[in-house]
């Protein structure tokens, strides 16, 4: 897909160590949703390259979206930040079609909501201490997500997913 690049500016030094975000949706819905990424595998550690020490976000694709999905939203989470969960990346209304997010592209139409610094781009990962696991969630909502803050695109989540999938990789602490 094609996209406008998202960046990562001066998010590095920030993207773990505070920041109370608002609460990551989580539905009583299906886990239908298989996600995956060229990049790493389910439980692994995120290559550098995606982290504060690189400059990268990592390629994410998607299936199995139910027949009634209208629209496609990815939240990229760190549940273990100090302050509660920390949110990177919140792309929404995305295609209402198996698809993928390559390297950061956000496709036309889509939209991004701020992350917890603020900031509507990709936070790489840079843990204060210890292994965080950074959960990119794929939902598959009911409706298109036409809101812009946060709270509000995790409330139209939270009301209209019909599905969802995550996929979990690792970042240790620098040393």
């Amino acid at each position: 897909m094609l996209g406008v690049p998202l960046s990562t500016g001066v998010l590095a030094l920030t993207a773990c160590a505070s920041g109370q975000g608002p609460t990551v949706p989580s539905p009583d819905v299906a886990r239908s949703i298989t996600v995956t990424s060229p990049d790493f595998g389910s439980g692994q550690p995120l290559p550098a390259r995606f982290t504060c020490r690189g400059a990268g976000t990592p390629t994410l694709a998607w299936t199995g979206l139910p027949g009634r999905t209208r629209s496609v939203a990815v939240v990229v989470s760190d549940p273990d930040a100090p302050h509660g969960p920390y949110v990177h990346w919140v792309v929404y209304d995305l295609p209402a079609a198996d698809g993928r997010l390559e390297d950061g592209a956000v496709p036309p139409g889509a939209r991004v909501a701020p992350n917890s610094a603020g900031h509507r781009a990709w936070a790489p990962p840079c843990p204060p201490t210890g292994t965080h696991h950074y959960r990119f969630t794929v939902y598959a909502v009911d409706d298109h997500i036409t809101v812009g803050t946060t709270d509000q695109v995790f409330a139209a989540i939270g009301e209209g997913a019909l599905a969802r999938g995550t996929l979990t990789g690792t970042v240790a602490a620098s040393p």
